[in-house]
C-alpha cells in the first residue's frame, strides 16, 4: 500500500503508472488494510481464489477465512464480485454462507481473462463475463463493468467459474502439445522450429500451435488441476498436459547430461519470471530447473532483467552470470535478451528465441 500512494506500481503492469499517478492527484484512491473501510462500500471487488493444496484439490480456506474476517464490516446491499479463478460453485457456496449468516448481499462472478501486464489496455478491448447468483446481483456487474467493457456477456455463476477455467486449461494443453512436440523431435536430432515454421507457412489450420517453453505461473497448472478435481480425477487430457509441462525441465536436464560434465560445469539461467517480460516469480518452473540442477552441476547462476532481488535476493547482474557460466539456459524470453551477447557460450534456447549469432547452441 506504501509503494502504490507513493505513485509507484508495484509490479509490472504497462500503462498503468500514468493511471496511478493521475488517480493519486485527484484524490480518487483510498488505501486500508481495516477491513472497517468496507462498511458501505457500494462494490466490492474480491481478488481471492480457490488455490489448489499439496493434493492438488481446490481449496477453500483462503476465501473461507477472508469471509469470516470481513463478514462483521459488510453492509446490507453490498455487490460482492469475485474476480479470481474460483473452484465451480464456489460463487453459490458464498452465496449461501453469506444468506446462513442473514445477510442481503449480492454475490457476483466475473472472471478476470487478461493477459498479465496488460491489463490496461486489455480490460478495454475484451468482452467481459459477468454472472450473479440472483438477476439484480448480474444486472449491477453488468452495469459496473459496462461502463469499462466494450461488451459484456451474460452466464451464470457456474457457466462463468467453468468458462474461466476452460480458458487457462485450454492453453495450458496447447503449451503441453507444444512440448509434446519439441521433446519427440529434439530426442530424433531435429530441429523443432525448421519443423515448426514450415508446417505453418501458409496453413491456416495449424497457426495456434505455439512454440515450445517452459509453462508454468500461478493460473495455469492451478487451474487445469482443479478441472481435473470437478471431473473427479478423470480429466486425462489435463494431467498428461501438467507431465509433459513440468517434465519438460527434467528433459532438458537430461539432454544436457548428454553433452555437457555438469559435475564440473557452472550453469547460468537467464530469467527467472513464470512469463517473458513480467516481474513474477510464482510458480516459475525457472526455479524447479534451478533445484534440480543444483543436485548435478558444480553452480547454478541465475539473473533477471526484471524481478527485483527483494523477490530473489540470489540474482546476479547479467553479465557476471554470462562470464562466469560454462553453459546457459535461456529460461524466460524477455525482450531484452532477443539480440543478447552470449559472449561465445554455448546456449540451450528451447524457445527458439535468441537470434542466430547469439551463440552456438546445444539444442534445436
Amino acid at each position: 500500500l506504501d509503494t502504490i500512494r507513493s505513485g509507484t506500481m508495484p509490479f509490472i503492469e504497462h500503462d498503468a503508472e500514468p493511471l496511478l499517478a493521475s488517480a493519486l492527484a485527484q484524490d480518487k484512491l483510498v488505501f486500508a488494510s481495516d477491513p472497517l473501510a468496507l462498511k458501505e462500500v457500494p462494490v466490492l471487488i474480491v481478488t481471492i481464489g480457490t488455490p489448489v493444496d499439496e493434493f492438488l484439490n481446490p481449496n477453500m480456506r483462503v476465501l473461507d477465512r477472508w469471509l469470516d474476517g470481513v463478514l462483521p464490516h459488510l453492509s446490507d446491499g453490498q455487490l460482492m464480485m469475485l474476480r479470481s479463478t474460483v473452484c465451480p460453485g464456489t460463487t453459490r457456496w458464498l452465496a449461501d454462507r453469506l444468506a446462513a449468516q442473514g445477510r442481503a448481499i449480492e454475490v457476483a462472478f466475473c472472471p478476470e481473462r487478461i493477459v498479465q501486464g496488460l491489463a490496461v489496455r486489455e480490460l478495454r478491448q475484451l468482452p467481459q463475463i459477468v454472472s450473479g447468483t440472483t438477476q439484480a446481483a448480474e444486472d449491477a456487474a453488468a452495469e459496473f463493468w459496462s461502463a469499462v467493457a466494450p461488451e459484456v456477456v451474460r452466464l451464470s455463476p457456474i457457466e462463468a467459474e467453468f468458462a474461466k477455467l476452460f480458458c487457462n486449461a485450454y492453453r495450458y494443453i496447447q503449451f503441453a502439445a507444444a512440448n509434446q512436440f519439441y521433446m519427440l523431435t529434439t530426442a530424433a536430432g531435429v530441429d523443432y522450429y525448421s519443423v515448426l515454421e514450415g508446417l505453418k507457412r501458409g496453413y491456416p489450420r495449424m497457426r495456434d500451435l505455439p512454440r515450445a517453453g517452459f509453462t508454468a505461473g500461478p493460473c495455469l497448472l492451478k487451474d487445469t488441476m482443479q478441472l481435473a478435481a470437478v471431473a473427479q480425477n478423470q480429466f486425462g487430457i489435463g494431467h498428461a498436459a501438467m507431465l509433459v509441462n513440468e517434465g519438460l525441465v527434467l528433459f532438458l536436464i537430461s539432454q544436457l547430461e548428454k553433452k555437457v560434465d555438469l559435475q564440473s560445469a557452472t550453469i547460468g539461467l537467464l530469467g527467472m519470471a513464470f512469463k517473458a517480460d513480467t516481474d513474477d516469480i510464482r510458480s516459475s518452473l525457472s526455479y524447479k530447473l534451478k533445484k534440480m540442477i543444483r543436485f548435478r552441476a558444480a553452480s547454478v547462476l541465475t539473473t533477471d532483467p526484471h524481478v527485483p532481488l527483494t523477490a530473489d535476493p540470489e540474482l546476479l547482474p547479467l553479465d557476471v552470470v554470462i562470464q562466469r557460466s560454462d553453459v546457459l539456459i535461456l529460461c524466460t524470453p524477455h525482450s531484452a535478451y532477443k539480440l543478447l551477447d552470449t559472449r561465445g557460450k554455448c546456449v540451450v534456447d528451447v524457445w527458439g528465441f535468441l537470434e542466430q549469432g547469439c551463440g552456438p547452441q546445444y539444442l534445436p
